[in-house]
């Protein structure tokens, strides 16, 4: 029996029609800032409160290169008495807002690959959040898009995307499936402190969708996946503590540690390393030189990660050909962005280009996919 080969056929994006630009997220944390700080002005003086620092657009761009970030609810999120995401909440027999988006990604995704759903098996849904712990997300996605077969959801933080292909790839490898669509709505403004300085201004919200299919029913061009890898080691350094148990200490209910909280410095510091030298491993167990890859599709976390990753893998410093940005209009949407990345940054590619999507991110979890352009 032949070996099957699987293959990334197409890629879907859905992004949201807000964005919040940097002067805006500023003005809208500035004014919380200036009002917790008048709020609380004798317990300041006091040295009881600890006075909060304003923010600005150029620190922003400086400590991360986010300059600005697709937004599911922008009204509410720039509301100094809200801060956060709010919308109706829609009755059991309406689509889910996380599984529309999901739905809308894949859709483009098909489209793309000239597939109808009859022609899909299975739907992951691979995201860093769901929005409700079941009926899964998957399978809300499955049967609204009308494909047969099965679906699960799947977590591994930004690195959801990559961990998801490589099991759409497996399961095409065993024969479980022909093909598999790894589906990653993140609304990442969900969990982000908007009332935090250091990580007001990380996230945005997006859908993107990977059609992962036998290289024998492919469409043509496609991206033959030449090797996958996963690796987690586990780590505080990013951590959301929120989860159905929460309701056993109702006391601690709404503290910021049930939202992002990450120690940012010791995160870059053990990350760069981590990820660069699975690149590189990886790379040479596929008989592939690494400083002779063409493209990398990393995650967009932050630029200074991705530069120094970049710099070590291709032994030079990679310019924007090299390795594609779009933190910076899209901010950090966890597992999408590399995804993203590809999807806006690899039709001009030439047949026979190899290059690396990876993700990285809480776990940590890290998961690199190379991939060669076909015919």
């Amino acid at each position: 029996m032949s070996e099957i080969i699987p293959v990334i056929s197409a890629t879907g994006l859905y992004t949201p029609p807000d964005s919040i630009s940097n002067d805006e997220l500023v003005e809208s944390f500035n004014a919380y800032v200036a009002r917790f700080n008048a709020a609380h002005a004798a317990e300041i003086a006091a040295g009881t409160v600890a006075e909060l620092a304003p923010s600005s657009a150029e620190f922003i761009e400086k400590a991360s290169g986010i300059k600005s970030r697709f937004v599911m609810s922008k009204e509410s999120l720039l509301d100094p008495d809200v801060m956060a995401p709010r919308w109706a909440e829609r009755p059991n027999e309406e689509l889910s807002v996380m599984a529309e988006m999901g739905v809308k990604a894949a859709q483009a995704a098909l489209a793309a690959a000239g597939r109808d759903v009859k022609d899909v098996d299975a739907v992951l849904c691979a995201a860093s959040n769901m929005q409700r712990p079941y009926p899964a997300m998957a399978i809300e996605i499955q049967q609204a898009l009308g494909i047969e077969g099965f679906a699960f959801d799947m977590n591994v933080a930004c690195s959801s995307a990559t961990f998801g292909i490589q099991t759409a790839a497996d399961f095409i490898r065993a024969g479980n499936a022909r093909s598999v669509l790894v589906v990653s709505p993140e609304i990442c403004t969900g969990h982000n402190n908007m009332r935090n300085r250091d990580s007001h201004f990380i996230f945005g919200d997006v859908a993107t969708a990977v059609l992962v299919e036998a290289k024998d029913v492919a469409p043509h061009p496609h991206w033959e996946i030449v090797g996958t890898r996963l690796k987690t080691v586990f780590s505080n350094n990013i951590r959301n503590n929120f989860g159905f148990l929460n309701c056993a200490t109702p006391e601690t209910i709404g503290t910021p540690d049930k939202l992002f909280v990450q120690e940012g410095r010791k995160v870059f510091k053990e990350v760069v390393p981590m990820v660069a030298t699975m690149i590189v491993e990886h790379a040479g167990d596929l008989g592939l030189n690494p400083a002779g890859l063409r493209r990398l599709w990393l995650h967009q976390a932050n630029q200074g990660m991705n530069r120094l990753i970049a710099q070590r893998v291709l032994g030079h410093e990679a310019n924007e050909d090299e390795s594609p940005t779009v933190l910076d209009t899209y901010g950090n949407t966890s597992s999408a962005g590399s995804i993203i990345a590809f999807h806006l940054n690899n039709t001009d590619l030439a047949v026979g280009d190899t290059g690396v999507i990876c993700s990285f991110g809480a776990g940590y979890s890290a998961g690199t996919v190379f991939v060669r352009k076909v015919a």
